[in-house]
């Protein structure tokens, strides 16, 4: 019986990810939904100068982002990632790894991508009235920081839709094949995969 126990919690062990993956996960995750909130609802302010102030706190959420963002993909280098159920389908196996870089790819480019941007506005970031961070040195040029914010929004909606297609991928896992699914990325449950 202990033995047994023992098997289950290496199992467990080896399918979850570990403490700090957790932790950088969920809350890159509530910042990049709150902060697609805080994009919607400037873009509806009744005044430019809610909208300013609304864009100021996206702007500083999605810099916090970047930083956490560098910080997981430094954790992910050093520490093993848990190894994908072997229940997986070779598509569902190449998805998931395709949807994490893509996730990667978008966590870095769209805050260097706004930032860039607001440079060429000639706008510094106001980081929540404790520091600001100065614009690159890359000169003014109103009509490219346009473009460059167009991109920046469609990049945004593809993230929105890739959390869509993450969310529905974990529930599936989790309540349909029953191979652990979210319970990787939490600190309870069971994530052995099915006999």
């Amino acid at each position: 019986m202990g033995r047994r126990s023992d098997v289950n919690l290496t199992t467990n062990a080896k399918l979850r990810y570990s403490a700090g993956a957790m932790i950088f996960h969920w809350t890159i995750a509530v910042l990049v939904i709150w902060n697609w909130r805080l994009a919607e609802n400037a873009e509806h302010a009744e005044t430019r100068e809610q909208a300013m102030a609304i864009f100021a706190d996206h702007k500083a959420i999605g810099i916090t982002i970047l930083a956490l963002t560098l910080g997981r993909i430094a954790w992910r280098l050093t520490h093993r990632m848990p190894a994908l159920p072997a229940t997986y389908a070779k598509w569902e196996w190449m998805l998931a790894r395709g949807t994490h870089i893509v996730f990667y790819v978008l966590l870095v480019a769209l805050p260097l991508g706004g930032w860039y941007a607001n440079s060429l506005a000639g706008r510094e970031v106001d980081m929540f009235g404790l520091f600001t961070i100065p614009p690159l040195p890359v000169g003014d040029n109103p009509d490219l920081a346009g473009s460059i914010f167009d991109l920046h929004g469609t990049g945004a909606m593809a993230m929105i839709y890739l959390v869509g297609l993450h969310i529905l991928g974990a529930l599936k896992h989790t309540f349909v094949d029953r191979d652990g699914g979210i319970f990787r990325m939490l600190p309870f449950g069971r994530v052995d995969s099915p006999r």
